[in-house]
C-alpha cells in the first residue's frame, strides 16, 4: 500500500459492527476493548447505552480511532441493510470457544454474507481451561466460513477479555483491514466537506429529553443548531453527545454521537441529510411507528394473536416487529413505559402486552393482573419471540400471571464462577426453573431464572414460605443483598 493511500484512510475511523450470539461475550469484549484506549476522555469513563462507542490507539507510530456498533438486534441490522444503509466498515463475528456455533451465530453468518461485509471471527474466552479451539474453527467451516489456515482467507485471533489477551492484536487486526479493503478509492467516497449524510442505528423517545437518535456519520459533519432532513421531517440539531456523555461541537466521518432535535422518533436505518440535499422520504424508506403514542391498528376481522409491544427503544421495536410470525394482529407499538391506557386497550381488544428491556410499575403489574391482561416483560428478543409462538399454540397457562412466591435475598457469595444467594422465603414457594423477577423496592432489577434450589448441602426442587435456601439464578448481576425475588408464571 503506497504512502498516500495509507495516509487516506487514516483519516477517519472505521465503523465496526459486533455480531454474535448473545451470550459469546459481545459486551465483554467491548469492555475489555475501550480499557485499551489511550485518550484521555475514556479513562475512568461511564459508558453511555447509546448502541455505539469510539476508542483511541497507538498503530504503527499513530494514533488511530475505531468505532464500535453494538447492534440493537440481528433483525434491525438486516433491515439498515435492505434500505441500503451500511452503517459498517467491517464486522467482528462473535463466537465463544466454550460454545461454538449457536443459532444465532448462525444467523450473523448469514447477514454478514449477504452483505458482504468484510468481517473478522473473534474466538472469545480463550482463557477457559479444558477448551478445544479446533471443535469451534470445524463448526464455522460446516457454515462455509473458511479460515485462514483451514482451507479460507477469513481472518480469525482467539482472544481474552478476562484477561486482556490479544485485545490489542485484535485493533491492529481491525485497522489493517480497513487500510486493505478501502484502497485507493477511500478520499473519493467519503469526505468531511461533501454534504452531510448519516445512518440512524438507534432512536428512542425519553420522557425528560424529548426524540434522540444515535447516528453514524458517513459523510461531511455535524454541529449544534445546523438544519437536517430525516423521514420527511426538517429539524434543527439541539446537542451532539459522546458515548461518554459528553457534549460535543462537532461530529465528522465515523464518528458515532447521540443527536437531539427531532420532532419525531426516527427509524432505525433512516438517512439523515441536510435539509437542502434531503432525498424524498419515499425513497428512503416506508413510515413505521416512531412516536411515544401507540399507533394503532384498523379494527378487522382477525381470529389470530392480538399483541401489543412495548419496548426500550425505536431499534428494538422495529426488529420485534420484522422477526413477528405470520398471523398477529399488532394492535399497538410504541417505545416507553406499559400505561394504564395500554392496559384498558389490551383489555378491549383481548390482547397480551409484552414489553422489551423496560421497567414495569408494579402498579402497572397489580392492574393487569386484576384486569386478567397478560403482561411480560424481556430481556432477550429472541426469548420474546419464543413466547408469541408458545401464545400463538395455545401453550400460555393464562390470561394473566400468577405469583408462585416471594423471597427475600439475606447473603451473596461466589459460587463455581457465578454468584449464590441465600434467601428466605416469605410468600408461596419458589422452585427450581421458576421465572424470576428480582424487585428493589418498585424498581425492577431483572428478570431471569432459577437455576437450582439447595437446602443446606442438598439439592431440592421447591422451598415453601418460612424456610431458608441458597439459590442460583441465571442472571446474578446487579442483584443486592436486600432484593426480593417474585416467582411468577
Amino acid at each position: 500500500m503506497d504512502k498516500k493511500n495509507n495516509t487516506t484512510a487514516t483519516n477517519f475511523p472505521p465503523v465496526v459492527a459486533v455480531l454474535g450470539h448473545v451470550d459469546h461475550g459481545k459486551t465483554t469484549l467491548l469492555d475489555a476493548i475501550r480499557k485499551t484506549s489511550v485518550a484521555d476522555r475514556e479513562k475512568g469513563g461511564i459508558t453511555q447505552k447509546i448502541g455505539a462507542s469510539s476508542v483511541e490507539i497507538e498503530h504503527e507510530g499513530k494514533k488511530r480511532k475505531i468505532t464500535f456498533i453494538d447492534t440493537p438486534g440481528h433483525e434491525a441490522f438486516t433491515k439498515m441493510r435492505g434500505r441500503g444503509a451500511t452503517a459498517a466498515d467491517l464486522a467482528l463475528l462473535i463466537v465463544s470457544l466454550a460454545d461454538s456455533v449457536k443459532p444465532q451465530t448462525q444467523e450473523s453468518i448469514k447477514i454478514l454474507l449477504e452483505s458482504k461485509t468484510p468481517f473478522v471471527v473473534v474466538l472469545t474466552k480463550a482463557d477457559l481451561p479444558d477448551l478445544i479451539p479446533e471443535k469451534s474453527k470445524k463448526d464455522l467451516g460446516k457454515e462455509g466460513i473458511l479460515l485462514e489456515g483451514y482451507g479460507g482467507d477469513v481472518p480469525y485471533i482467539e482472544v481474552s477479555a478476562k484477561t486482556g489477551s490479544n485485545i490489542k492484536e485484535l485493533l491492529d487486526l481491525i485497522l489493517l483491514m480497513f487500510d486493505m479493503h478501502k484502497g485507493a478509492d477511500y478520499e473519493k467516497e467519503i469526505s468531511a466537506s461533501k454534504p452531510f449524510q448519516a445512518i440512524v442505528i438507534e432512536a428512542k423517545l425519553d420522557s425528560r429529553t424529548g426524540s434522540k437518535a444515535t447516528i453514524i456519520v458517513k459523510n461531511g459533519s455535524v454541529a449544534p443548531r445546523d438544519m437536517l432532513k430525516v423521514d420527511g421531517h426538517v429539524f434543527k440539531v439541539r446537542t451532539l453527545i459522546d458515548d461518554l456523555g459528553k457534549p460535543v461541537q462537532k461530529a465528522t466521518v465515523g464518528d458515532a454521537v447521540e443527536i437531539f432535535g427531532f420532532a419525531k422518533v426516527p427509524s432505525v436505518g433512516s438517512i439523515i441529510t441536510n435539509e437542502s440535499e434531503a432525498t424524498k422520504p419515499a425513497e428512503i424508506m416506508p413510515d413505521v411507528a416512531r412516536s411515544k403514542e401507540a399507533i394503532y391498528v384498523r379494527e378487522e376481522e382477525h381470529k389470530g394473536l392480538s399483541v401489543m409491544l412495548v419496548a426500550d427503544s425505536q431499534g428494538s421495536l422495529e426488529a420485534i416487529i420484522n422477526a413477528l410470525p405470520e398471523g398477529i394482529k399488532l394492535v399497538s407499538q410504541k417505545t416507553g413505559e406499559v400505561t394504564d391506557a395500554d392496559i384498558i386497550l389490551g383489555k378491549s381488544t383481548g390482547s397480551i402486552i409484552l414489553s422489551f428491556n423496560t421497567k414495569i410499575k408494579p402498579e402497572m403489574a397489580i392492574l393487569a393482573k386484576s384486569e386478567k391482561i397478560l403482561l411480560r416483560n424481556y430481556e432477550i428478543i429472541y426469548e420474546l419471540l419464543e413466547e408469541i409462538h408458545d401464545a400463538q399454540e395455545g401453550k400460555l397457562l393464562s390470561q394473566m400471571e400468577q405469583v408462585f412466591g416471594k423471597a427475600k435475598i439475606l447473603a451473596k457469595f461466589p459460587y463455581e464462577k457465578t454468584f449464590a444467594f441465600g434467601v428466605s422465603v416469605t410468600e408461596g414457594r419458589i422452585a427450581r426453573g421458576d421465572h424470576v423477577r428480582v424487585m428493589r423496592g418498585e424498581t425492577t432489577v431483572v428478570e431471569t431464572k432459577i437455576s437450582s434450589v439447595r437446602i443446606g448441602k442438598d439439592p431440592t426442587s421447591k422451598v415453601e414460605a418460612g424456610k431458608e435456601a441458597g439459590t442460583v439464578l441465571a442472571n446474578p448481576l446487579d442483584i443486592l443483598v436486600g432484593d426480593v425475588i417474585l416467582s411468577h408464571s
